[in-house]
C-alpha cells in the first residue's frame, strides 16, 4: 500500500481541481481548499484492525494524511490524546456523558501541534523555505517549532496582547516575530504584503490546504477512542474554525470508507464569545457566511476572530449535521475554567473553558438530550494563560500556624 492516498485539491466553491504535488495556496476563484483521497483505492486495502500496533501519534491515520514521502514527516510526538470521561463536570452540567478532548497535551501545548506538523512536513515535501502567517499566538508558536525542526524559516506577525509564552516560543525557535497594535486581520494584511514582496509561502489559517488535514486526525482520534461509535455532540470553540471543519471532514471520510458503527454523524456545536461571535450571528440569522465582528475582543483570545477566511465551511458543517452556535460571556468563560479545575483537576484554556460553558448552556436548553454522549474539546492547557485565573493567597511568617 502506498504512504499516502492523496488524490487532488478541489474548490468547495467553484469545484475546480488542482495538483497535490504543487505548490498551491487558494483556488483561483480565492476560496480555500480542500486535500481529497482516493477514497476507493484505500476502502479495498486498509481497515481500522490495521491501525493495531502502530505508534500513538496522528501519524498513525498517514494513509488519510497528504505526505506521501514517511521522510518528508515533521514530528514532535503530536497527537492521540486523551479522551477523558468527566463525571464530575458532567453531574454538575446534568451531561450523563461526557467526554474532554485535551488537546493541552500536545507538543507547545495545544491543538495548533497537529495543523502544524502536517502543514509543515507538506511545506517540506513541496520545498519550501521559508513561510510566515498572521496568528493569536499559539499557532505562531507551533508553526514556528515544527518549522525549526524541519530547517524552515518562518515569520510570525502576532497583535501585541497575544498570550506572552507564545510570544517567547516563536523567539526561542528563531522565527522571524514581529508584533501589531491590533487584531489578527491587522496581522493578516500585513502578512499578505510580506508575502507579495518577498514571495513567501503563506500558511495563513486556510491559505494554504494542510492545516485543515492536522486538525482532521481530532476527529479520526476520537472516532478510534470510542471504537468507532459515534458521539451524539461535539462542542468545538470556535475562531478561524479549522479544527471543526476537520472534524467534520474527517468522520465524512470515516463514513465513506465504512469504518463507523452508526449511521449518522455528530451534531457539531461552534462556541464563541460575546465579545467576537461572527459565526453565532450568522447561524442565527441561517446566513452562508459571516460578516466582520467589529470591536472584536475575549479573554479567550484564541477564538477572537472578527471574520474566518472559511467561515463558509464552518456554517456548512454545522448546517448539515444539524448542529448549532452559541456565544457565551467572558465571565461565564473564565468561571468554567475555574469550576473545571476544581470538579476535575483539569486546568483547560480559556477557550476550551468557552466550550464546557456552551455545553453547559445546551443542556440547560435542553438542546442535549439526556443519555447523550457529548464530547468537549479543549484546545490547550491553561498554562499557556496565567493571567486569566486571579488568586488572593494569605501569607504566612516563619512560624505561623494555618489558620482552620
Amino acid at each position: 500500500m502506498a504512504y499516502s492516498y492523496v488524490s487532488h485539491l478541489y474548490c468547495p466553491k467553484c469545484r475546480k481541481t488542482y495538483r497535490a504535488t504543487e505548490r498551491r495556496q487558494l483556488c483561483a476563484c480565492g476560496s480555500p481548499l480542500l486535500v481529497a483521497y482516493d477514497l476507493d483505492g484505500l476502502k479495498a486495502g486498509w481497515r481500522a484492525d490495521d491501525l493495531k500496533g502502530r505508534e500513538t501519534s496522528l501519524w498513525r491515520y498517514h494513509e488519510l494524511l497528504p505526505v506521501e514521502k514517511p521522510e518528508n514527516k515533521v514530528s514532535l510526538g503530536e497527537g492521540m490524546t486523551p479522551l477523558l470521561s468527566l463525571n464530575a463536570w458532567g453531574r454538575d452540567a446534568g451531561i450523563d456523558r461526557l467526554f474532554m478532548k485535551d488537546e493541552g497535551l500536545n507538543p507547545t501545548g495545544t491543538f495548533k501541534a497537529r495543523g502544524a506538523a502536517v502543514g509543515v512536513s507538506k511545506a517540506k515535501e513541496l520545498g519550501v523555505r521559508a513561510l510566515a502567517m498572521p496568528t493569536n499566538g499559539n499557532a505562531g508558536a507551533a508553526w514556528s517549532l515544527y518549522s525549526a525542526r524541519a530547517g524552515i524559516e518562518a515569520t510570525i506577525v502576532m497583535p501585541v496582547d497575544a498570550p506572552e509564552i507564545t510570544k517567547k516560543e516563536c523567539a526561542a525557535a528563531g522565527a522571524k516575530l514581529f508584533l501589531v497594535n491590533g487584531l489578527i486581520s491587522d496581522a493578516g494584511k500585513i502578512v499578505a504584503q510580506a508575502v507579495a514582496n518577498a514571495g513567501l509561502y503563506d500558511v495563513s489559517t486556510l491559505k494554504e490546504p494542510y492545516r485543515i488535514e492536522g486538525k482532521k486526525t481530532m476527529g479520526l482520534e476520537i472516532a478510534e477512542q470510542l471504537n468507532w461509535h459515534v458521539p451524539d455532540v461535539i462542542i468545538y470553540p470556535t475562531g478561524g474554525g479549522v479544527g471543526l471543519i476537520g472534524i467534520y471532514k474527517a468522520f465524512r471520510e470515516l463514513r465513506e470508507l465504512g469504518w463507523l458503527k452508526d449511521d449518522r454523524l455528530p451534531r457539531l456545536v461552534a462556541v464563541q464569545s460575546t465579545g467576537c461571535a461572527p459565526i453565532v450571528a450568522a447561524w442565527e440569522k441561517g446566513l452562508l457566511e459571516s460578516e466582520h465582528w467589529p470591536n472584536a475582543t475575549t479573554r479567550a483570545f484564541g477564538i477572537n476572530v472578527p471574520k474566518a477566511l472559511g467561515d463558509f465551511l464552518v456554517l456548512d458543517a454545522l448546517y448539515k449535521t444539524n448542529g448549532c452556535a452559541i456565544a457565551v460571556e467572558d465571565e461565564a468563560i473564565l468561571e468554567e475554567q475555574v469550576r473545571v479545575a476544581a470538579l476535575e483537576g483539569a486546568f483547560v484554556c480559556p477557550e476550551g473553558a468557552a466550550a464546557f460553558a456552551g455545553a453547559r448552556r445546551l443542556k440547560e436548553k435542553d438542546w442535549i438530550r439526556a443519555g447523550e454522549t457529548v464530547v468537549v474539546l479543549n484546545t490547550g492547557t491553561g498554562l499557556k494563560y496565567p493571567d486569566t485565573v486571579s488568586v488572593d493567597v494569605p501569607t504566612l511568617e516563619p512560624g505561623d500556624l494555618i489558620p482552620l
